[in-house]
């Protein structure tokens, strides 16, 4: 327990706290959309199972250290480019994305949610469930291996994880019908998950994108997309535009 009375670790604390809720922004937003096809009765217990999930996966991936450190191992190559295990799972997992969220823009497009809601039952609550837990591990790989690098102490970094889901749990409901009560918002936020499976699939191959640019362009495209929702409050309804000035008819005949 010396960590507690170290400056530096109180620092990491922070620090990685505030990594791991921007790193799971994408995580909150992908648990949203898969919990939004189920029951209302049973969205909130999924949400909040979802990132205890999370929490769980990350955790558990900090307690076997060694075992992440060696999926950076090479396993065989592919035209002189060398695969590891943490490859392979980002490779993976970016696939799984990518069609995951292509998946539900076509369901969106072609009217197929409210099927799928109404079938909604414990099967369908299990799968969304596995689904949560095949992308949780790919999210917490990448932000346990940069906690790794970060602090010294694993009693912070599992700290910073709990701080952190503690966060999510409150923001997540909030998020989530935020983006079921806005269509383009959800429309957005799965072009953008299509965006974080390339970027995933990117890194299995080797090609490093910097995450900055992927926030950066999320968070610009979702602030013009609110400016265009409140302008879109502002207008009159469709069948009042064009018409006359009350009081306008009047004051011509009078003339």
């Amino acid at each position: 327990m010396e960590w507690l009375y170290d400056p530096q670790a109180w620092i990491a604390l922070a620090t990685l706290t505030a990594l791991e809720i921007v790193l799971g922004i994408d995580n909150i937003i992908f648990i949203s959309i898969l919990v939004g096809r189920l029951p209302k009765a049973q969205q909130n217990t999924a949400r909040l199972l979802g990132l205890s999930l999370a929490m769980i996966t990350r955790i558990l991936l900090l307690l076997s250290l060694a075992w992440v450190m060696g999926l950076t191992e090479a396993l065989f190559t592919v035209m002189d480019k060398p695969i590891s295990g943490r490859d392979l799972i980002l490779l993976g997992g970016g696939l799984f994305l990518i069609w995951k969220s292509t998946h539900e823009i076509h369901n969106s497009l072609e009217g197929e949610e409210d099927a799928h809601q109404a079938g909604a039952g414990r099967a369908a609550f299990a799968a969304t469930l596995a689904q949560i837990a095949v992308i949780d591990i790919v999210f917490s790989l990448d932000s346990v291996i940069t906690a790794v690098g970060m602090a010294n102490h694993v009693p912070v970094m599992i700290l910073a994880i709990v701080l952190a889901v503690g966060v999510m749990m409150f923001a997540a409901k909030p998020i989530a019908d935020f983006v079921d009560a806005h269509p383009t918002i959800k429309m957005l936020a799965l072009s953008f998950l299509i965006v974080v499976g390339l970027a995933l699939m990117g890194e299995g191959f080797g090609l490093h994108i910097p995450k900055g640019y992927i926030y950066f362009a999320m968070a610009f495209s979702l602030v013009v997309e609110l400016l265009n929702i409140r302008y879109r409050k502002k207008r009159p309804p469709v069948h009042l535009r064009g018409a006359p000035i009350p009081g306008e008819h009047a004051g011509k005949s009078r003339t």
